[in-house]
C-alpha cells in the first residue's frame, strides 16, 4: 500500500467522483475543491470534505497557487488531478511537490518531456518507436511551406507543439490555405496552452486511432492492452472501443510492447496513454503522443482487464510498487464506451446547460455509467459539456454493440439534450458495426444527413 492518507482531487464533475471513490476504497480522506458556480456539483457532495475554491468557472480549477495552498492548509499529503485542467501541468506537479505533497501522476521531468510534442516524438525515435515523418522542434512559416512543398501529395499536419485533444491543430491539403491554418494553429495554441509553438508532421491517409494504456512505477511498467478512438468529431473522441479490431495479435503486441519500452525509458510514474496512428493498408503504426494522465476512456480498459486503472494509480504514485506483472494482465471480450454531452446533435451540437429533470439509468452486468448527475441538477455553463460515459461490457464486440443500443434505448435524461440519439444512430450503423471506419470518417458522416435520416426512421424528428 501506499504511504498516502488525505487526498485533494483537482478537477470536477465525473472524474472527481471516480476518483474520490477509488481513494475512499483505498482508505484514504477524499477532499473536493470547488468555486461557488459549482457548490451544487455531485462531486462536493460525495467527497469526505469539501473545500471552497475563489474564483469562478474553469479559471478557478486553473488557479495552482490556490489549490495547492488549499491542499496543505487542509493536510492533504497527495493531491490528485485527473484529466484536462492542470493535470498534464509541470508546474503545478512541481508546486505539489514542493509543498512536500506527492503528486499522482509522473515526474515533473517526465511532464516536461512529453508535454513537448516535438520532444516526445524525439524520445520515441530514441526507442525505435516508429514517428510520422515530421518535423520535432518549433518551426516558422517558411519552414511549415517548405515542408508542406516536400509533401505536397499527402498534405501535412500542423500540430501544437503543447496541445493534445485536437486543439491547435489543422490538416493542410493546399498551399493556398498554409499561412491562415498556421496564424489559426498558433491562436488556439497560444489560447489553450500558452504557447504557440506549431510543429509539422506528413498526414496519413485515412488512419485509425489506436492508444496503448501503460501503468508505471517509476522502476517497472506494463501494458492493459489497446483502444481505438478512430470515431472523432472535429479530433474530438466521441466512441471508444477495447481492443482494437482492426489489429492481428502479432501486431497488437508489437505496438504494447513499444509502448512499455517507452515508459520505462523515463521511468514513468503513474498511468499514462501512448497514441499512435495506425495505416490499414500497409499494417503500420506511428507514434503521435503520450498522455501523462488517466484517460476519459480509462474505463474500457478496466472493463477488459479487471484493473482499477485509478487504485493502481494512487498506489504507485504513493510509493507501492506495482500490484501486477504483465503475464497477470488478460484480455477479456470487448468493451465500448461512448461520451454523453449536453449538446443538441441536431443543431450542430449546440450545449444544452439545461436542468435535469428526471433520470433514468439501466444496471447490469458488463453496463456503467459514469456520471455527475442527480434528479434536480442544473448543468452549468462555464464547464465542458461530457455529462457521463456510458460503458458496455461482452464477450464479443457484436454482443457489445447489441448491449449498447438496449442501455442507450432505456436512459433517460428528461429535460435535456444529449448526444444520446448521435451513438444510437452509430450503433445502428453498417460500417460501424463491421469495424470500416477510421479518423476522418464520422464528420462526412454527419455532413450527409445520417444521423438526420437515423431520427426521421425512429420518429423522434
Amino acid at each position: 500500500m501506499s504511504n498516502l492518507n488525505k487526498l485533494l482531487i483537482a478537477n470536477r464533475g465525473e472524474i472527481a467522483i471516480r476518483i474520490t471513490r477509488a481513494a475512499q476504497e483505498l482508505g484514504l480522506t477524499a477532499v473536493a475543491i470547488y468555486p461557488e458556480d459549482d457548490a451544487q456539483s455531485l462531486h462536493v457532495r460525495l467527497a469526505d470534505e469539501a473545500i471552497l475554491l475563489q474564483g469562478r468557472g474553469a479559471s478557478a480549477y486553473l488557479d495552482i497557487a490556490q489549490i495547492v495552498q488549499l491542499a496543505k492548509d487542509a493536510g492533504c499529503d497527495g493531491v490528485h488531478p485527473g484529466y484536462g485542467f492542470l493535470s498534464e501541468n509541470a508546474n503545478f506537479a512541481a508546486a505539489v511537490e514542493a509543498a512536500n505533497m506527492t503528486f499522482i501522476g509522473p515526474s515533473v521531468a517526465a511532464l516536461d518531456a512529453f508535454g513537448d510534442k516535438a520532444k516526445a516524438r524525439a524520445l520515441a525515435q530514441a526507442c525505435d518507436v516508429p514517428v510520422v515523418a515530421g518535423l520535432s522542434e518549433a518551426i516558422s512559416i517558411e519552414q511549415a511551406q517548405a515542408f508542406f512543398a516536400a509533401h505536397a501529395d499527402s498534405g501535412i499536419l500542423l500540430k501544437a507543439i503543447a496541445g493534445g485533444g485536437g486543439r491547435g491543430m489543422r490538416i493542410v491539403r493546399s498551399a493556398d490555405d498554409l499561412a491562415e491554418a498556421f496564424v489559426r494553429c498558433q491562436s488556439e495554441a497560444l489560447a489553450a496552452f500558452g504557447n504557440d509553438g506549431l510543429y509539422a508532421e506528413q498526414l496519413v491517409a485515412s488512419p485509425r486511432h489506436i492508444e496503448v494504456q501503460i501503468l508505471g512505477d517509476g522502476t517497472d511498467a506494463i501494458h492493459c492492452y489497446e483502444r481505438e478512438c478512430s470515431l472523432q468529431r472535429r479530433r474530438q473522441k466521441v466512441w471508444e472501443e477495447a481492443g482494437a479490431v482492426c489489429l492481428d495479435k502479432e501486431t497488437r503486441e508489437t505496438l504494447c510492447n513499444s509502448a512499455v519500452a517507452l515508459a520505462k525509458s523515463v521511468n514513468y510514474c503513474g498511468a499514462g496513454t501512448l497514441e499512435y496512428l495506425y495505416d490499414e493498408a500497409t499494417n503500420e503504426f506511428f507514434f503521435i503522443e503520450m498522455n501523462t494522465r488517466i484517460q476519459v476512456e480509462h474505463p474500457i480498459s478496466e472493463m477488459i482487464t479487471g484493473v482499477d486503472l485509478v487504485q493502481e494509480m494512487i498506489r504507485v504514485c504513493g510509493g507501492a510498487k506495482l500490484s501486477l506483472t504483465q503475464d497477470q494482465i488478460h484480455r477479456n471480450g470487448h468493451a465500448i464506451e461512448v461520451r454523453i454531452n449536453a449538446e443538441d446533435p441536431l443543431m450542430r451540437f449546440m450545449p444544452w446547460p439545461g436542468k435535469l429533470e428526471k433520470m433514468s439509468v439501466p444496471r447490469g452486468e458488463g453496463i456503467r455509467f459514469d456520471h455527475f448527475l442527480y434528479e434536480g441538477y442544473q448543468i452549468p455553463t462555464f464547464y465542458d459539456s461530457l455529462l457521463g460515459k456510458v460503458i458496455v461490457h461482452a464477450p464479443t464486440r457484436a454482443e457489445a454493440i447489441t448491449k449498447l443500443k438496449s442501455v442507450l434505448e432505456l436512459i433517460k435524461l428528461k429535460g435535456l439534450k444529449t448526444t444520446i440519439s448521435l451513438h444510437l444512430a452509430l450503433a445502428n450503423d453498417a460500417s460501424v458495426q463491421e469495424g470500416a471506419f477510421h479518423t476522418q470518417w464520422l464528420e462526412p458522416w454527419l455532413e450527409a444527413g445520417n444521423l438526420t435520416l437515423a431520427q426521421t426512421k425512429r420518429g423522434e424528428r
